[in-house]
């Protein structure tokens, strides 16, 4: 059998990665990463590329992970003002089969085709069937979750936009906070508080700050040196998380594991425990123990989303 190649990328807010995959195999020695600023689109991009690359065999099929909505292989860029759209890049590529994706769908796809080194436990859960349903949650600048499932016909991974849901409010502090980013926004969402700029938010909010201007990464230095107020920003911002895992959980009941994924994700891992994430996590009355069912993971592959695009290319290239 000839060899397969296709094209691979990965678009999030700030930067794309590309690569190539050979016979569905992401090749770690193609990725690429380039800065989107002063980029008027995902087509210059990938025509840099392949001129850098000197790709001389013809490309099979090419898949694009972006971190916004997505609908009949057409993307618009949540944080960018590119338009992603399949003949787009079939135009450039040459290839018979273009892909658009949203990026936890590609997440999603990347499930079983990761190093196991690259998945850290973080709750164990209990014993599930072989097949079972999972689910991907990603925080990172943004944050979004989206449903696995095995099927007859292959894996099916529904797009999602569930970062733009109403911010859940159990407590008095949590209608409080939802004040405070409805003056500023017109809306609370769950992305307003479980994301990167989530933790940026809560922190300017417990200092009656106007404008979040502290970094993410300069909040988890200060929780880790103590700062009181950075602390109360990471618990509440942990327990937050909790409860919106938790109620997606009961949603679409991935009894074979959540798996977070994203910067943000990885950045509060060691405060996951001392904060109490499992608790908010399964604080929903009669159903508590019931939510002890979901082991509950970190993936810590930046590329995580790469093997993604190449595994659901090489399964709808072999049908």
């Amino acid at each position: 059998m000839s060899e397969q190649i296709t094209l691979l990328a990965d678009i999030g807010g700030t930067n794309t990665r590309v690569a190539m995959a050979r016979n569905g195999a992401l090749c770690p020695e193609t990725i690429r990463r380039f800065a989107n600023k002063g980029r008027p689109s995902l087509e210059a991009i990938l025509a840099d590329y392949l001129q850098e690359e000197e790709c001389d065999q013809p490309i099979a099929g090419a898949c694009v992970a972006a971190a916004g909505p997505v609908r009949d292989n057409r993307a618009e860029m949540t944080n960018l003002s590119w338009v992603i759209e399949a003949e787009n890049i079939a135009a450039l590529t040459k290839a018979d089969q273009v892909f658009v994706l949203n990026d936890l769908q590609a997440q999603g796809h990347a499930l079983g085709h990761l190093a196991p080194e690259a998945i850290r436990p973080i709750l164990p859960g209990e014993p599930a069937r072989e097949g079972s349903a999972r689910l991907v949650v990603g925080i990172g600048t943004g944050f979004n979750a989206a449903p696995v499932h095995e099927g007859p016909g292959g894996r099916v991974v529904p797009p999602s936009e569930a970062g733009h849901i109403t911010m859940p409010c159990t407590t008095e502090a949590d209608f409080a906070l939802k004040t405070y980013l409805e003056a500023k926004h017109a809306f609370a969402s769950v992305e307003h508080v479980v994301a990167g700029r989530g933790l940026e938010r809560i922190y300017a909010y417990l200092k009656d700050e106007e404008h979040a201007t502290t970094p993410g990464e300069e909040i988890l230095t200060l929780i880790e040196a103590g700062d009181e107020t950075a602390v109360a920003a990471g618990r509440f911002f942990v327990q937050m998380l909790g409860k919106v895992v938790g109620d997606l959980a009961l949603t679409h009941l991935p009894f074979g594991g959540i798996y977070l994924i994203g910067g943000a994700a990885r950045g509060v891992v060691p405060w996951l425990e001392p904060f109490g994430f499992a608790e908010a996590m399964q604080a929903k009355g009669r159903f508590s123990e019931f939510l002890r069912a979901f082991p509950i993971s970190v993936i810590e592959d930046d590329y995580a989303a790469l093997h993604g695009c190449a595994a659901f290319l090489k399964a709808r290239l072999s049908q």
